[in-house]
């Protein structure tokens, strides 16, 4: 393992998206970490610092959203030759964009729910039986996401969701279990951490049943079969292989109780927060917080 004292970390968090106060969370912790771990840190902001001229030996990426998982800091990083956490550009790329991922999980047979895209300058015909769920093709954290029951809200929401956001997706809703399966690479390849199960009381695990607490009951290990747990996991592996991911990954899915686990999405910078998933499911497997930060961290340097 590389000494920490040689290395400067760079804590990339904050940024511009609408999860920027969800990644400033995020940083704030892995910093605290890397330090106690004897690390030399500084934490970045984009939208205050210029990180373009911001000495550092490798850099830890917390940015969620827009400029941090769609591979744009991941670019700019390697312009610089400048070691990274996480995904790389094109892995990166493909996370992000919901649509692309779709079209990724059906070339290598990974199963996802029906889908059709609608954009503003199209006519929004619904070719989905309802209910069906709405959301932003670059929008991470549950952002802009909305459940259509009639062709009335269809039509609503479509409008509404594709001026403010651009193209998104419709998806056919299954219901389930909701769960989320961290993937973290170690030096036999790609482990599937232990399932969580979530039980929002929202209707669905939404942003604000993701970041306020009490409104999602957390059940860890999932109350899956060990056939069920083990296929599950074994999906999240192959889903992280497919895009290609690096470091860490975190696929969202729900285990409908006759067809099984569809995949609902990757994300290649999941959350660090005192109530993000990727960290729970880790200290399950018996990582600390500044374990599962260290291994991380010595990912990018190989």
């Amino acid at each position: 393992m590389t000494s920490a004292v040689t290395h400067h970390v760079g804590v990339i968090c904050g940024g511009f998206s609408g999860e920027r106060a969800v990644s400033l969370r995020s940083g704030a912790n892995v910093a605290a970490a890397l330090i106690r771990k004897g690390y030399s840190v500084q934490i970045i902001d984009p939208a205050v610092d210029d990180f373009l001229n911001i000495s550092m030996t490798v850099a830890f990426i917390v940015l969620h959203g827009a400029m941090g998982e769609d591979g744009a800091t991941q670019a700019i990083l390697e312009q610089r030759g400048i070691p990274y956490t996480g995904s790389g550009v094109t892995a990166s790329v493909i996370g992000m964009n919901k649509l692309v991922s779709k079209w990724m999980f059906s070339l290598r047979q990974i199963p996802t729910a029906p889908y059709q895209v609608i954009s503003p300058d199209i006519p929004q015909v619904l070719e989905l039986p309802l209910p069906v769920i709405i959301k932003p093709i670059n929008e991470g954290s549950s952002l802009g996401i909305e459940i259509a029951d009639t062709e009335a809200e269809f039509q609503d929401a479509a409008h509404r969701l594709t001026q403010k956001y651009g193209v998104c997706l419709v998806e056919a809703l299954v219901t389930g279990m909701e769960v989320t399966v961290g993937v973290i690479d170690g030096s036999n390849g790609p482990e599937a951490l232990p399932i969580l199960e979530l039980r929002p009381h929202n209707r669905i695990y939404d942003y604000e049943a993701k970041y306020t607490d009490g409104k999602t009951d957390f059940i860890l290990p999932a109350t899956l079969s060990d056939t069920m747990t083990t296929r599950t996991q074994a999906i999240a592996i192959a889903t992280h292989q497919a895009l290609g991911c690096r470091g860490m990954s975190r696929t969202d899915m729900i285990i409908h109780p006759d067809q099984g686990p569809y995949v609902l999405e990757v994300n290649t910078i999941p959350g660090m927060t005192d109530l993000s998933d990727l960290p729970a499911q880790a200290r399950a497997a018996g990582l600390s917080f500044d374990d599962l930060v260290e291994r991380i961290l010595q990912s990018a340097l190989g």
